[in-house]
């Protein structure tokens, strides 16, 4: 299993390193919260990181949640952004419920500055959403049924 400390994929390591300074510290720091979280949320295990679309991509192992990627762009060189499957609500609950202050985009990413500080609560609550979509969801079903 990897943790939010070492790179079981050399690829993944490469893509962070390629990475400004700045921004490897940002993606860093959203890696360490995929780990921490998947470890502390029950029902969500380990976690899977892989690249997809040559981004850093992390998965539950376990099926509660949906992929997450976060990445670093050179025609956007300051800000790093969150990915999230845009066939669900979790931008829309990004936006709604945690800070008016995040910068979206679209229903598939939260835009983040590399001249601000990340709003760590706000990630963390958006992170958490994202690996326990599935798992809410059939429960929410579950209990409207």
């Amino acid at each position: 299993m990897t943790t939010a400390g070492e790179f079981a994929n050399p690829d993944i390591a490469a893509k962070f390193n390629a990475c400004p300074a700045a921004a490897r510290r940002a993606l860093m720091s959203i890696r360490g919260w995929v780990f921490e979280l998947a470890g502390e949320i029950d029902g969500v295990g380990p976690v899977t990181e892989s690249l997809k679309w040559g981004e850093p991509a992390w998965r539950p192992k376990s099926g509660s949640g949906i992929t997450i990627r976060a990445d670093w762009k050179p025609d956007t060189p300051d800000q790093v952004m969150i990915f999230f499957d845009c066939k669900t609500d979790l931008i829309d609950r990004t936006r709604a419920l945690l800070s008016p202050d995040l910068k979206t985009e679209g229903n598939r990413a939260v835009i983040l500055p590399l001249d601000q500080a990340l709003p760590e609560h706000a990630i963390k609550t958006a992170l958490g959403w994202a690996l326990t979509y599935h798992r809410d969801r059939k429960s929410a079903a579950a209990k409207s049924s």
